[in-house]
């Protein structure tokens, strides 16, 4: 699932504004010193390797010399990528606040509001502890169920965290396919639930809530980069532990498993790998940049593209904790009809990735 701090940006008026080229020398030269060094990574990674070898007698072609190289890289790139889409995605998260996002979502109908918010999703502020007050701000702003079920679906799934990782690790093509079939589950599940309409399984106190009206202000670019520089140090630092421990089970997979193992349990022969994918997601607890050095190990293994990313979804999409929060506000029979759509959905999608590529 994905993993994202809630805040709101500092007023511009109650600041004073800095100059516009002081607000941008910093982000400026971050962004400068980002390029060089990771421009030197792979570098560094195999003079480190060719220290280690020496000092160890690790031999080049063994299996623990493929999983620490694998895992030498692997963390200081994820985690540098992770601190400059976070940074640029706080920045741009200050022009898409909950407010506004209820404001647009509210009174759209079906169809329509399912895209709208399904789109919102990827850039709004979300995480799993703001799973309920969002909910009760989208129902209590007049937004329909389907449609707020279409931002909880593609909000945690569809994340742009999620996107740039897959984009700066695998390429323009895989970022593409997955942000296509995450918004089409995430718009199909919205649809499926609001033509149900199951609004007696949500918490009937949810809808005594009065709305709440908040004045929106219109922060300066020093107000802007400060927002994202504190969603730097509190996301990163947040999600950092789940990062080492994804990497660590990729680099295990990519030094240990053999490739014929991976490519029978993934592969596409077998019908069941799809649905056991999902099974074997949902439990697990972890977001977008912890699964994505996983997802990366097990395509090099052979596992089949669309029961790979059906695996990435399914943990980022359906986790237990996120259910336990939402039991708050739905009975377990609406939980369930959300779980289960999406779920449907994820499994569709992953047939249909292995039919085509």
């Amino acid at each position: 699932m994905n993993t994202q701090v809630q805040s709101s940006p500092a007023s511009g008026a109650a600041q004073r504004a800095m100059p516009l080229w002081r607000a941008w020398t910093v982000p400026t030269v971050f962004v400068m010193g980002w390029v060089l060094l990771y421009s030197q990574l792979q570098s560094a990674t195999d003079a480190f390797m060719h220290w280690l070898s020496g000092a160890s007698g690790m031999v080049a072609a063994s299996h623990l010399y493929g999983a620490v190289s694998f895992f030498a890289f692997e963390v200081p790139k994820v985690l540098m990528l992770l601190a400059l889409i976070v940074f640029v995605v706080g920045v741009i998260q200050t022009f898409f606040t909950p407010e506004k996002t209820r404001a647009i979502l509210a009174g759209r109908r079906q169809g329509v509001g399912n895209v709208l918010a399904a789109t919102l999703g990827i850039v709004t502020p979300f995480c799993s502890c703001s799973a309920v007050p969002l909910f009760i701000g989208f129902l209590t702003a007049g937004v329909p169920l389907g449609v707020t079920f279409s931002f909880l679906v593609s909000a945690p799934m569809v994340n742009e965290v999620a996107l740039a990782l897959l984009f700066g690790m695998f390429g323009w093509k895989i970022a593409s396919i997955y942000l296509g079939l995450g918004l089409a589950i995430a718009i199909l599940a919205g649809l499926v639930i609001g033509r149900l309409n199951p609004v007696k399984l949500v918490e009937p106190w949810v809808f005594d809530i009065p709305a709440v009206s908040n004045a929106e202000t219109r922060p300066g670019w020093d107000a802007r980069f400060a927002q994202g520089w504190k969603h730097v140090r509190e996301i990163v630092l947040k999600v950092a532990p789940y990062i080492v421990a994804g990497v660590g089970v990729g680099a295990w997979i990519h030094g240990y498993v053999p490739q014929d193992f991976m490519a029978h349990l993934m592969g596409k022969g077998n019908w069941w790998s799809v649905p056991l994918a999902v099974l074997i997601g949902v439990p697990m607890y972890s977001n977008a940049a912890g699964i994505i050095p996983v997802v990366q190990a097990l395509l090099g293994k052979g596992a089949a593209l669309g029961t790979t990313l059906a695996f990435m979804m399914a943990v980022t999409a359906l986790s237990f904790p996120e259910f336990m929060i939402l039991k708050k506000v739905m009975k377990p029979k609406l939980i369930a009809l959300f779980a289960g759509v999406v779920a449907v959905g994820i499994i569709i999608v992953g047939y249909v990735f292995n039919a085509l590529m």
